[in-house]
């Protein structure tokens, strides 16, 4: 059996491994001198981190790459650790954390980032994707390169253009649950922006369209629901 663990650089060890703890990491090794490092480990994902002096997390590009049976099921639970460490799930500045979302850029799979406090991506994808399915609208082609702009590329200015324009020059024809989808990346892409008042009114917006009920449109709403909490 061959296994690979990632080690990434860091500042001060003592905020890494409370961050990790927090998704659920335990430490395994740590030591400060000669040099700072500690080995976490979390069911069968191993993690590494080392100590870089005057490490500047604006400037790093380090990241890796996990892949597990069920995107949706870690994140849920990294997100209820990071909701009792921090009181939310954090989306702007470091550490942040994204939601799962379809990727076009891999696959159609569902998968989510993790940025610690160190700059470091933790990338989770699951290990099969689903069957591919063609976006049917103009709208929701928008919302799923947004998505790779904003989650993949770290782009937030030019994911916004993007869906900003596209949800307004959606018209009539366009499915409910399309719009739907829309604002609720919009509403978390305004948070990450910045510009918590624009997500508060996207979210009114999106609670007062009218959508029939059904899995994923409640989940949607459930997301939506989360972020309001947060902005509260």
């Amino acid at each position: 059996m061959a296994r690979a663990v990632p080690m990434l650089p860091c500042g001060p060890l003592g905020e890494t491994v409370d961050f990790y703890g927090a998704l659920g990491f335990e430490v395994m090794e740590r030591q400060e001198r000669p040099y700072a490092y500690a080995a976490m480990r979390r069911e069968d994902i191993d993690l590494h981190v080392y100590g870089m002096p005057d490490w500047d997390p604006e400037t790093s590009h380090s990241t890796c790459l996990i892949i597990v049976d069920d995107t949706e099921a870690l994140w849920a639970k990294w997100a209820a650790g990071l909701r009792k460490r921090y009181g939310r799930v954090p989306l702007t500045g470091l550490p942040r954390m994204t939601r799962p979302r379809r990727r076009a850029n891999a696959g159609g799979a569902s998968g989510f980032s993790v940025v610690d406090p160190n700059g470091n991506w933790i990338r989770v994808f699951p290990d099969r994707a689903p069957p591919a399915v063609e976006p049917g609208s103009r709208l929701a082609r928008a919302v799923e390169n947004a998505v790779v702009l904003a989650d993949s590329k770290d782009d937030l200015v030019q994911a916004l253009k993007v869906l900003v324009g596209a949800e307004r020059r959606a018209d009539d024809s366009t499915p409910p649950q399309d719009r739907l989808a829309a604002l609720a990346l919009l509403a978390e892409l305004q948070v990450r922006a910045g510009t918590p008042d624009d997500a508060r009114a996207t979210l009114a917006r999106l609670d007062a369209l009218p959508v029939e009920d059904g899995p994923e449109v409640a989940a949607v709403r459930a997301q939506a629901r989360e972020l309001a909490r947060d902005l509260s």
